[in-house]
């Protein structure tokens, strides 16, 4: 994902896949290089993430300045 900087739109759809708070503070890492994003689905349903895992969640999209949509899934 370090290489989507020209990307303005993204969708993951990461339903039931097993993700713990360590997967949820690599997925912030990697979406918060997509820094000209406006729009944001990210469907993390039926993971394991945490409250720690959802702030480096929130870590990430916070990077995202220019963000106009943003859905959200936990």
């Amino acid at each position: 994902m370090s290489k989507c900087v020209t990307l303005t739109s993204l969708g993951l759809n990461f339903w039931m896949n097993r993700i713990g708070e360590n997967g949820a503070k690599y997925l912030g890492e990697g979406i918060s290089k997509c820094v000209n994003l406006t729009s944001l689905n990210l469907n993390l349903w039926e993971n394991n993430i945490g409250d720690n895992g959802a702030n480096h969640l929130a870590v990430g999209i916070s990077k995202f300045v220019s963000l106009s949509s943003l859905d959200l899934n936990l």
